[in-house]
């Protein structure tokens, strides 16, 4: 019998220790579009010169683990991966309770008001999605996903996630606005180092090969204009242990949320919403080393590097707003936030990179609608941080169902 993809499976835990198998249950079954985790070794080949004119030996040195997991977004699906990579758990936004709300506004931008209080206290930020839940409010206005795209004490400009409109009312008394699932970011201080034993079960053949130690050491999210938004998790680990049974007994099932399009979400650079993006992928890069010691064909550790986040996004030329970005090196905000269908309090998740640096604006040429082309650079957020508008980081992520 041949293996067959469909037939081979993806479990993965998380490891207490580095390189440590968990415990056999309590795995999760990952979709993915392709695994290419492998055992991958060194080798030398013998310089000698010998009277026969042949190579006598080759011999096989330190061995890793290597290759990638790659997928198509979807909420509450890659949650472990990308706090891996942040070096940072997901965590809830408390709900603000209790509040006098006024909604004002004619669309696309909305105002919604608070009597009293801080949206900056109580965590709001640009780019984040919240939910009225509780209050007496107009149909209009209720469970559904508001984006915020500027936020102060008393005051939060706001969109409808899936272009609906808002009812302009209030005061509405003990409101609550709740922020749906969790949030991460790259953090200050307290980075977690996250390691998985990623198992390839191929159930037509009843063989099993584990791989441990893996570290994510680069994850690309790309946004097309049309398609599918992806995810790609390159790792590095330490070895690969071979089964016959499956290793990991009843994991969970996968993941049943919706796909993620750009197509269908919003875009916003320095807090507006553009419409002229055509592109926009990001890539968050661990620079993480394997330690090699003598007397061993294993890494002794994988060490963690500085966080770095850079990508591309491209963008129809209509004006010279995004070309003099680059040129008078302004530092701007994209956040970049997607739904899983068009239902008004679909999940959904955001990416937010607070401060980044165009590094080029190329545009091509021919008989078209021409295209600007611009590289960037992420930058720790040094303005950011608890009680302002933007987190102090590169990159911040909101998944509805983390």
């Amino acid at each position: 019998m041949l293996a067959t993809g469909i037939a081979k499976q993806l479990r993965y835990k998380a490891e207490s220790s580095w390189a440590v198998p968990p415990g056999a249950s309590g795995a999760q079954l990952l979709r993915r579009v392709q695994s290419t985790l492998a055992l991958k070794k060194a080798t030398f080949q013998s310089n000698e010169l010998v009277s026969t004119y042949q190579l006598q030996d080759f011999r096989h040195g330190p061995r890793t683990v290597d290759g990638a997991i790659n997928g198509e977004l979807s909420p509450g699906t890659w949650e472990d991966f990308i706090a891996a990579a942040l070096r940072r758990l997901f965590t809830a936004v408390t709900a603000s309770s209790g509040l006098s709300i006024t909604i004002t506004g004619a669309g696309p931008t909305y105002n919604v008001a608070r009597s009293a209080g801080s949206w900056l206290t109580d965590g709001a930020k640009i780019g984040m999605v919240g939910r009225f839940t509780a209050g007496t409010f107009n149909a209009l206005n209720s469970q559904k996903n508001l984006v915020f795209t500027a936020v102060t004490a008393l005051n939060l400009t706001v969109m409808t996630l899936n272009g609906s409109a808002l009812f302009a009312e209030g005061p509405i008394a003990t409101a609550t606005m709740t922020y749906p699932g969790k949030v991460t970011f790259v953090p200050q201080t307290g980075h977690t180092d996250t390691s998985f034993s990623i198992e390839h079960y191929h159930a037509d053949l009843v063989l099993s090969e584990r791989f441990d130690g893996c570290k994510i050491n680069q994850m690309d999210v790309g946004l097309p204009p049309s398609g599918i938004g992806t995810i790609n998790s390159a790792f590095i680990g330490r070895d690969m242990t071979p089964g016959v049974a499956a290793y990991y007994t009843a994991p969970t099932a996968e993941s049943t949320s919706g796909l993620l399009a750009a197509s269908n979400g919003l875009l916003i650079a320095q807090g507006a919403a553009i419409a002229v993006v055509t592109s926009l992928n990001f890539s968050v890069k661990g620079n993480m080393v394997g330690e090699g010691v003598i007397g061993s064909n294993l890494y002794a550790d994988i060490t963690e590097g500085r966080v770095m986040v850079d990508g591309q996004f491209t963008a129809l030329f209509d004006s010279a707003t995004i070309r003099d970005y680059f040129l008078n090196e302004t530092e701007v905000s994209l956040a970049a936030v997607m739904p899983a269908s068009p239902a008004a309090n679909a999940e959904f998740m955001s990416f937010v990179l607070p401060r980044v640096k165009l590094g080029a604006a190329d545009k091509d040429d021919g008989d078209k609608a021409l295209v600007q082309t611009c590289p960037f650079t992420a930058l720790e957020n040094v303005t950011g941080g608890a009680g302002v508008s933007s987190e102090r980081t590169t990159v911040w992520v909101q998944d509805s169902l983390a």
